[in-house]
């Protein structure tokens, strides 16, 4: 009895103080912290935090998988599963190439990822130059794109240095540990072949293969949702304080992958409530007691939104005035069905996929309600996949109100989850198929359908032609490549871009303001060439070539093109040689040709090298 009495109010102790640490993250989340301080706290403070809740996330991992791997033989293995993992994984990277897809979101989790390897500060560089063969970030920003993912390339960063394909070898890792989760839910759900009918299915959606070789968060937030579900499905089996832990941390680090994805912590608190509830105890790890204080930095990174309107980048949709609305739902369906059945030219999407999920949602919804009544009784998995079924209809009903649909270039990502959605639910219904024929059939239909339709349509992958700044940054990295010398200054309003692959540049709005600074560092030789990048709109009657708006340097930039392509059929892209800069003031690039005496004094000559070097660092561009 004073045993049961002490766990009980061991228990309540525990109970207020994981109130007391929600409590208190929430008000120093949301409320204490001011906007002038919130942003530069992320800023310094942020890689820490992600650090501290990874290691213990890797922690916990271990302390729950690793006693289970000492029995372990790879005979046993089914390595016929992971031959299907390796060539679905192969399939998916062979297609495509190596590139940013989505350049605005993928160049500045790059540029936050090259911030927290340089300073272990999370920020994102506008300007930087190569000063004597050291690179230096003058200047940058805090993203609003959530940290997790670009902590894990700045961790590549830190073992194998700083390379901005980090990006991708990170995502072409996840393509393997995606396929393989996916294969494990389906043999978990209903036997080794749904396994492979999962990987299938999503080695024939060419959009995944998108994200596979790209350097977005996509592919990993598919990783943490299928992961936080796979854990708690783990953690409703064991009851253990490891798996519980691992499971909490999953899902935090997951909402630091996508904004959106903080919806999912609603399923996440239901299992831990509802094995509590079947247990009749709470247990409260003290990893989890203090995991809401590790989450402080989220909230205050996302007051960005309100403090710079332009995050929500409603410019670019003329007539709308807010990024979520309920009126948006009856557009945004008709804009998804566009999307999984568009034609292959047009979309990267999957027919088979599309159809066997839009088939089996509604009888997994059937399913769901069946399951609620004798929940007890289900498995682990499907205990795991019943609750996370509202995460995933709360997702995709998010969507919906949202002011872009899933057919647009830059927005088709947002439907991977839905994807996911739909393959979890297809691998759900199965088992009520009891004829092993049934299964079979459904594996030669994907596998059909991966060879006739979706590996032609990533070999042609019409459906990026049309998105123009990603066919722009290929291009432009091209020319970096090209550059027999890293040590030129580029001038373009993609500055991030140049500054991540560690060529010196600065904005074109802000080269029109420096004028007389970047002539110094002309005369100066600073750097071995002055470039800028521009993009001109042709008109279709006259011909006649438009400068882009925020583009032009103006009448004292005096410029010889260099390289140019048409990226599209009225679109032409430009990198030209700064040649000189004339100022009203007659300041101009040229150097000056009259000869200087030395001072003979050696105190003479180092005031002048350091009034020298003090103008030189002033005037960087």
């Amino acid at each position: 009895m004073n045993s049961l009495s002490s766990a009980t109010l061991l228990a309540d102790r525990r109970c207020w103080l994981l109130m007391l640490s929600a409590a208190l993250a929430g008000v120093l989340g949301f409320f204490a912290v001011p906007d002038s301080l919130a942003i530069g706290f992320v800023s310094r403070a942020g890689f820490w935090f992600v650090l501290a809740g990874f290691a213990v996330w890797v922690w916990s991992l271990g302390s729950s998988f690793v006693p289970g791997l000492r029995n372990w033989r790879w005979r046993e293995s089914d390595w016929t599963s992971v031959a299907v993992v390796l060539l679905a994984g192969v399939l998916l990277l062979a297609h495509e190439r190596f590139g940013f897809k989505i350049v605005m979101d993928e160049v500045m989790l790059l540029g936050t990822s090259m911030g927290m390897h340089f300073d272990k500060a999370a920020l994102t560089p506008l300007r930087g130059n190569d000063i004597q063969g050291a690179f230096m970030i003058i200047e940058g920003i805090v993203d609003k794109r959530p940290l997790f993912f670009p902590f894990l390339v700045s961790l590549l960063h830190d073992l194998f240095g700083y390379r901005p394909a980090n990006a991708f070898v990170l995502n072409g890792a996840l393509t393997f540990v995606f396929l393989g989760m996916v294969c494990a839910t389906g043999r978990m759900l209903a036997g080794r072949v749904a396994g492979w009918i999962g990987v299938a299915l999503f080695a024939g959606l060419p959009l995944l293969g998108q994200n596979c070789t790209g350097g977005g968060f996509e592919l990993l937030n598919l990783v943490m949702m299928l992961g936080t579900v796979m854990l708690g499905a783990r953690y409703i089996g064991k009851r253990d304080d490891a798996a519980l832990i691992a499971f909490v941390y999953s899902g935090l680090l997951l909402v630091q992958v996508r904004y959106e994805s903080g919806i999912f912590m609603l399923p996440v608190a239901v299992v831990i409530f509802w094995v509590w509830w079947q247990e009749g105890r709470v247990q409260l790890p003290w990893a989890v007691i203090f995991a809401p204080l590790l989450m402080v930095h989220h909230p205050l990174q996302q007051r960005i939104f309100d403090i710079r309107s332009s995050s929500w980048e409603m410019a670019s949709r003329p007539g709308l005035t807010s990024p979520f609305s309920i009126g948006y739902v009856p557009d945004n369906l008709g804009h998804a069905m566009k999307f999984f059945f568009g034609n292959a030219a047009d979309q990267p999407n999957s027919w088979v996929l599309s159809a066997f999920g839009c088939v089996a949602i509604p009888f997994f919804a059937l399913l769901v309600l069946k399951r609620l009544r004798l929940l007890k009784a289900e498995p682990a998995i499907s205990v795991a996949l019943t609750v996370f079924s509202v995460g995933f209809a709360l997702q995709f009903v998010l969507m919906m109100c949202y002011a872009w649909g899933f057919d647009e270039v830059v927005t088709r990502r947002l439907s991977l989850p839905t994807h996911l959605g739909m393959v979890l639910a297809v691998l759900s219904v199965l088992p009520q198929f009891a004829n092993p024929l049934v299964h079979r059939v459904l594996l030669a239909v994907a596998s059909v359908g991966l060879i006739a339709r979706s590996v032609p349509s990533m070999a042609a992958h019409a459906y990026s032609q049309e998105y123009t700044p990603g066919r722009e940054t290929a291009w432009r990295r091209d020319f970096m490549a090209a550059q027999p010398r890293p040590d030129y200054l580029m001038i373009d309003n993609d500055s991030t871009l140049w500054v991540t692959h560690l060529v010196s540049s600065t904005p074109t709005v802000v080269a029109t303001k420096r004028a007389g600074d970047i002539a110094f560092h002309m005369r100066n030789r600073t750097f071995s060439g002055v470039f800028v990048f521009q993009r001109y709109e042709i008109d279709a009657e006259t011909g006649k070539m438009t400068l882009r708006k925020g583009d032009d340097l103006g009448p004292a930039f005096v410029l010889e093109p260099v390289v140019e392509e048409r990226l599209q059929l009225l679109t032409l892209s430009r990198i030209s040689r700064v040649k000189e800069i004339r100022l009203e003031a007659g300041n101009v690039s040229t150097p000056d040709p009259e000869d200087h005496l030395v001072p003979k004094s050696r105190a003479a000559i180092e005031e002048a090298r350091r009034l020298f070097m003090e103008s030189y660092m002033k005037q960087l561009p």
